[in-house]
């Protein structure tokens, strides 16, 4: 049946993956956009542009949407945490979801979206030691990261006052083709220059870019999927594991480790997204019986890296 969805972010990086898969399966998409231009150029006719920006006042009307997918946000990981970037970080998930919850909020019962998928990350556990097991019931951590994602999703979650589904799709690292942070994780590789970051020892949570849009989809439609659900691969991996498989899949040595003192420098206090970790396990979604395409990381870095997937 074909269903009305108003996504935001709906021209980053995954935005746009999720974007495709709806118009595929037959779905009326607008993407809400600061640049109507944009969002021409990337899907043409096939989708509407609703233009928006926050100073433009009170968030354009939802009357009539049948679900919500809430993808902004500013780059976090990567990035120097000055005072301005963190105003930026916060305002791009936090200040942007409040407002779109209370357009959800204004909307008559009857022409309410019956669901809204907000994304969140796994960083909201913290920089946690790669031994201890995380699932959607452990607590949230304390650093800057960990304090947006528990604001973000506490601003998404107002929308069940409304009774509307809310589902907190709590994002590992995703890999994929076109962008995202394996554009530069793989530049160092390619330079032959690349390595584990820090001690490398610190557990990351991936997921192939396929199965984020998969899972964000499916999120939508399952109505028993509400609250958390950890969008990561069955298995995580160290960044030293990472980072040898990037470089095999490449032909690239992995030999020159980035001294954690050498990240503190480029990024001040945004170092700890990448000298930090969390080890994510995607316990909803395997409730849900949610099948993966890209369940281990061979399979995943060589489809997202042009390879073909080794026997």
């Amino acid at each position: 049946m074909t269903d009305k969805v108003l996504i935001t972010g709906g021209t980053g990086f995954i935005g746009t993956h999720v974007v495709r898969a709806l118009i595929a399966r037959g779905d009326e998409v607008s993407v809400l956009t600061r640049r109507r231009q944009r969002v021409l150029e990337r899907f043409g006719e096939r989708v509407r542009a609703v233009e928006w920006s926050p100073e433009a006042g009170e968030f354009p009307s939802v009357h009539g949407q049948g679900a919500i997918i809430n993808l902004a946000g500013a780059q976090a990981v990567g990035v120097r945490w000055t005072d301005q970037a963190r105003r930026r970080i916060r305002q791009s998930r936090v200040g942007l979801t409040e407002a779109l919850v209370d357009a959800v909020l204004r909307t008559e019962a009857s022409m309410r979206p019956r669901v809204l998928v907000s994304a969140s990350a796994v960083g909201i556990y913290g920089s946690v030691p790669a031994d201890t097991a995380l699932d959607e019931q452990s607590a949230a951590g304390s650093d800057f990261l960990a304090s947006v994602c528990t604001e973000w999703e506490k601003a998404a979650t107002r929308a069940a006052e409304a009774s509307v589904r809310v589902v907190l799709t709590r994002l590992g690292v995703v890999l994929g083709r076109g962008g995202g942070a394996l554009g530069s994780m793989t530049q160092p590789f390619r330079w032959f220059v690349g390595g584990p970051l820090g001690r490398g020892d610190q557990a990351v949570s991936w997921v192939h870019l396929d199965d984020a849009t998969g899972a964000i989809l499916r999120c939508v439609d399952e109505a028993q999927l509400s609250g958390p659900v950890n969008v990561t691969a069955p298995q995580g991996v160290s960044n030293r594991e990472l980072s040898a498989e990037i470089g095999r899949v490449l032909g690239r040595p992995c030999w020159l480790r980035t001294p954690a003192i050498a990240l503190r420098l480029v990024f001040g206090d945004g170092a700890q997204a990448l000298l930090g970790g969390q080890n994510a396990a995607p316990g909803a979604l395997r409730r849900a019986g949610f099948a993966w395409r890209y369940p281990d990381l061979a399979g995943a870095l060589g489809e997202a890296l042009g390879e073909p997937r080794s026997s």
